[in-house]
């Protein structure tokens, strides 16, 4: 990641990592499954944590999930993160999980198994950022 203590961090896509941000600057939320045992890997590997396997594909999620886990940040790490923010582990309708944050909902109203659906921030030309909102489902 490169970062600037004024602005928030880009991500910088590595071999394993560009098909999901650039999925995200397409407005998709990406992510491998096994074409041997079928299951469904985040973050990006060479092979599946579940069998062993290096037959991994990219698919196109829902973006839709429930919120599993999640904190209040009141002291950022850098100034370019206004509090207070959520940060959240989302469990994704395909069965995996993903680190994010939630918006556009006040930090008190956040909880767990909360539904949630992906909204996408666009931070540069090339890089937008995954975030949930809240879902009506």
């Amino acid at each position: 990641m490169s970062t600037d203590p004024l602005h928030r961090p880009v991500p910088v896509p590595t071999r394993l990592s560009e098909p999901f941000w650039r999925g995200c600057a397409e407005g998709r939320l990406c992510y491998q499954q096994c074409a041997d045992c079928g299951g469904s890997v985040f973050k990006p590997q060479d092979f599946c944590p579940h069998c062993l396997s290096s037959r991994l594909t990219w698919q196109q999620g829902s973006g839709n999930g429930v919120v599993y886990s999640f904190s209040v940040v009141w002291r950022p790490q850098t100034p370019a993160f206004e509090v207070p923010y959520v940060v959240a582990i989302v469990e994704l309708d395909e069965g995996w999980q993903m680190m994010t944050n939630i918006v556009n909902c006040d930090v008190d109203a956040v909880y767990c198994g909360m539904p949630v659906s992906v909204t996408f921030s666009p931070i540069s030309d090339d890089v937008a950022l995954p975030f949930f909102e809240p879902s009506a489902r």
